[in-house]
């Protein structure tokens, strides 16, 4: 499993727009480089980032990210949101080589 970072403001106001920051720790090879052997290595990259608000039975995709062989290591994500009401943010990054993690946090507004 991997470690993920996760920022997110404590008790922020209603209706303000905050910024949500996320890190995952993945070595991420392109699979175009070569090894020590001269071997190319296998392509092992995050390919898909997804974050959804999650009230109830209600889930909302909030932001989705499409990650290519050009990301760095440990991507680092931040995006905006408008926070409104108090609920769970679900974070889900997948990848190659059967790779998902997933990972929640609360946001609680007042």
């Amino acid at each position: 499993m991997a470690r993920a970072l996760i920022t997110i403001p404590p008790n922020p106001k209603r209706n303000s727009i905050i910024e949500i920051r996320v890190l995952i720790q993945h070595p991420m090879e392109t699979g175009l480089r070569p090894d020590a052997e001269g071997k190319v290595q296998p392509r092992n990259i995050i390919r898909r980032f997804e974050c959804r608000f999650i009230v109830g039975d209600k889930s909302d995709l909030i932001f989705s990210a499409e990650l290519f062989p050009a990301i760095s290591a440990n991507p680092y994500i931040a995006f905006h949101l408008r926070a409104t009401q108090n609920g769970t943010l679900n974070f889900q990054w997948t990848g190659d080589n059967g790779f998902a993690q997933t990972e929640t946090a609360a946001l609680v507004v007042v």
